[in-house]
């Protein structure tokens, strides 16, 4: 799954532009490398999210392409 994608369906960003917008502005990486808005995410891989001066990291846990709202953080863990 694309990261844009999967940032959208985690709720971790509220929409594919915000998060295509954030790897534009070179503020998602995953597994340490500043990534582009089609890298391909796959479980297990660490990413990091910068939110202002704020860094989210988590481990992508699954990468279903439709989960409810209530799902939605079972497809990472916080690290």
């Amino acid at each position: 799954m694309r990261i844009d994608k999967y940032l959208k369906v985690t709720r971790l960003i509220k929409r594919r532009t915000v998060a295509n917008d954030a790897c534009d502005g070179e503020r998602i990486s995953i597994n340490g490398k500043i990534v582009k808005p089609s890298k391909e995410v796959k479980i297990g891989d660490i990413v990091e999210i910068s939110f202002g001066n704020r860094v989210l990291k988590i481990r992508v846990l699954g990468l279903d392409e439709k989960v409810k709202k209530e799902e939605a953080s079972t497809l990472y863990e916080v690290i």
